[in-house]
């Protein structure tokens, strides 16, 4: 009975030997084939194994940048206590030279490229992003330019021609800036280097606003003032040092032009806080008399006169220096 156990041991160790052989045989058949380059040329050769390697180097670059990208972000700098843009610029900047360098690497490996030839291609392919991607070029360049003056940081408070809100993503092409009605306005970065823009967290956060308005001619303008004075007390996000001020800013067609100056540290807030100011504007006017003029023509007649009919109709009637009488 031992006998027959051994006996049958020493088939199944052949026959795996012989699956096994077969089977690594089989596997590098396999690989010969998928090895073989379906463009051979001088300059490169590209096969299905070459191409997956260049793809599993990509994904290595990006999971590697992902990785210390979350490590400085959530562990190195936060004790040293590094201005959280600065950390998204290191972090972002760090990202791009990782994923460049891994997707030259990835060239070299799934193309056989030598990276001084792709360096010759880049020089080429420059004069043609120069003439026909110039947009796209003048963008990122805008961006590296962004990440290293920090003009803007994210959640910076930024005012971009008729565009305001809050910036949450500075990008390598564009910035997104997310409005007080929660829409998100993409922003081409050589807009932001090339134009005037306001940021309003940038330095001091306090930002003085400016509420006009206009009262009818013959008011007092000290009544008018003490009022806007008082208009101006208690508004929520308006604060008390610097103090408001009133100026008399112009004499318009039907108005005295003044305008309210306050300071607030939510310069973000300042539709709601004008809206606010306003109402009580209109308040304390309605109490204290005080008129807001709207347009308004005169109209003198140097001659003629006007006659207006029952029904409401008017007619112009000229007269003459001279009546028909004395002319006869």
């Amino acid at each position: 009975m031992t006998g027959l156990i051994a006996i049958w041991q020493l088939l199944l160790q052949s026959q795996a030997g012989q699956i096994g052989d077969g089977l690594i045989e089989w596997l590098r058949q396999i690989y010969y084939y998928l090895n073989q380059p379906f463009i051979d040329q001088k300059e490169f050769k590209v096969s299905l194994v070459s191409l997956l390697a260049m793809a599993l180097v990509i994904l290595i670059a990006f999971i590697i940048s992902r990785y210390l990208r979350k490590m400085l972000g959530g562990r190195v700098m936060p004790r040293f206590n590094v201005d959280s843009g600065v950390q998204y610029t290191i972090t972002r900047l760090l990202h791009f030279f990782i994923v460049t360098i891994g997707v030259l690497y990835a060239l070299k490996v799934g193309l056989s490229v030598d990276l001084t030839s792709l360096a010759v291609i880049a020089g080429f392919l420059s004069v043609g992003i120069g003439f026909g991607l110039q947009y796209l070029a003048a963008d990122i360049a805008s961006g590296f330019i962004l990440l290293f003056e920090r003009p803007i940081r994210v959640n910076d408070r930024v005012s971009v021609g008729d565009i305001e809100g809050n910036v949450d993503h500075i990008g390598l092409r564009a910035t997104t800036i997310i409005t007080n009605d929660n829409v998100a306005v993409i922003v081409p970065n050589s807009k932001l280097t090339s134009q005037q823009f306001i940021n309003w967290s940038y330095g001091d956060q306090l930002a003085r606003l400016h509420v006009p308005v206009g009262v009818a001619y013959g008011s007092d303008v000290e009544k008018v003032s003490s009022c806007l004075l008082k208009a101006a007390e208690g508004v929520k996000n308006v604060v008390a040092r610097p103090e408001p001020g009133v100026r008399l800013v112009g004499f318009g067609d039907s108005s005295l032009n003044f305008e309210l100056l306050v300071w607030t540290a939510r310069p973000h807030n300042s539709p709601q806080i004008k809206s606010d100011i306003n109402f009580r504007i209109e308040r304390i006017f309605r109490e204290n008399s005080i008129i807001i003029p709207f347009p308004q023509r005169d109209l003198h007649l140097r001659s003629g006169s006007l006659k207006i009919d029952e029904n409401g109709s008017s007619a112009l009637a000229a007269e003459t220096a001279e009546s028909s009488g004395q002319q006869a």
